[in-house]
């Protein structure tokens, strides 16, 4: 989020994260919404992302219920795409870490790639494991270690004195989709929106005024502003692409809150890995003969593992990989997929008074296709622009 500010400006990174944070929780609204209406049309308990798809599709107008299985298929791709791009980031992540502070205690000037391929060891055991009930305990681990994380960078982001001075208040331009791209990213999770809600007792409480959504998002908005506002307003154009990059390394402190930080997000993907292996794995699973099925998890979970290594290798820099995954994947899933769900479920005659509804979905999802489209565009750019 500080470099989020960075591109965007003190005074635009408060509105524009806003704006998103909006945008975000009213597409939820939508997706969760035509989720519920489509279960009580079919009679079907609950519905997933991409099932919600189909049968929104298979029950839409005539003229598009022949694209439900690709709607459905589209959906899981886009969301193995945005989860292996995002073990990129991780990768990315976790060896700058340890590049800062291993490099400076052993005054060795290692590259990030070496710490990439190291890092790459680590995750490939991680990403073996298979059983959820054995992930979680992992994850109580990492969440755990990012609280604490969190609270310590927030004492170094006020540990010194504030100033305004030689900071932008408003976004260049160029910046825009790269601001709107991170932000997207850092709030975004819609591929778990649904699962959630399906598992609650009374998932009636996930959409009202002060439910789940509301209140979780409201939270994180709040919060999100506090370190982006400060960590910028502190850090200045030096602001890299994890807030936490920017601790000084010659202090003990700082030097545990990034290795912390770098096992947290370590333990992390062991879950993250899981719902793209079971999307997957319910793919090509049926095509493998049951007695090869345990070498085949083996293999096709490491292959996976080291072809985002490689990707890594190719571009191993944190920023322009956090606007790529948001503008390709996060502005897809996110803004315009339940949009579209909520159009076609309406269609022709739900859209309101002077078809209000409509208008107001055309809206959001020209504004996610600016996110997709331009943010992708200058994302790879800035990729391009590392070789020069």
């Amino acid at each position: 989020m500080p470099f989020a500010f960075k591109t965007g400006g003190l005074v635009f990174g408060i509105l524009g994260t806003v704006l998103v944070a909006l945008i975000y929780v009213h597409c939820i609204h939508l997706l969760v919404g035509t989720s519920q209406k489509a279960c009580k049309r079919s009679r079907i308990p609950v519905l997933g992302f991409a099932e919600t798809a189909e049968n929104v599709f298979a029950n839409g107008p005539f003229g598009i219920r022949k694209f439900a299985s690709i709607a459905k298929a589209y959906i899981d791709y886009i969301l193995l795409l945005i989860s292996y791009f995002s073990v990129c980031v991780y990768l990315v992540f976790i060896s700058t870490t340890l590049q800062d502070v291993i490099n400076y205690e052993l005054q060795i000037d290692w590259s990030t790639r070496i710490y990439i391929l190291l890092t790459t060891c680590a995750v490939a055991l991680i990403t073996q494991v298979r059983e959820l009930k054995y992930l979680v305990p992992f994850s109580l681990i990492a969440n755990s270690s990012i609280i604490v994380v969190f609270i310590i960078t927030l004492f170094y982001i006020f540990k010194k004195p504030v100033t305004l001075s030689n900071l932008h208040f408003w976004p260049e331009l160029e910046n825009l989709p790269s601001f709107f791209g991170t932000v997207v990213y850092a709030i975004e999770g819609i591929g778990i929106v649904l699962p959630v809600e399906n598992k609650m007792k009374q998932p009636q409480h996930f959409l009202q005024t002060f439910g789940v959504a509301n209140f979780a998002i409201g939270f994180i908005t709040v919060m999100y502003n506090i370190v982006g506002f400060f960590g910028y307003a502190t850090y200045g154009e030096d602001t890299k692409g994890s807030v936490t990059l920017n601790l000084p390394t010659d202090e003990l402190l700082a030097k545990s809150t990034q290795i912390l930080a770098a096992f947290a997000i370590l333990l992390t993907l062991g879950l993250y890995y899981y719902v793209p292996m079971e999307i997957l794995w319910k793919k090509i699973g049926h095509k493998i003969p049951e007695r090869r099925h345990n070498v085949a998890q083996i293999g096709i979970r490491l292959a996976i593992v080291v072809a985002m290594m490689g990707l890594a290798l190719t571009v191993p820099k944190l920023e322009p990989f956090i606007g790529f995954v948001g503008s390709i994947g996060s502005a897809t899933l996110a803004l315009l997929i339940p949009t579209t769900l909520d159009t076609v479920y309406r269609w022709p005659s739900g859209f309101g008074w002077m078809k209000w509804r409509l208008v107001k979905n055309v809206v959001l999802w020209a504004f996610g296709l600016f996110i997709l489209v331009v943010g992708t565009y200058f994302s790879l750019m800035d990729i391009i622009a590392l070789y020069e």
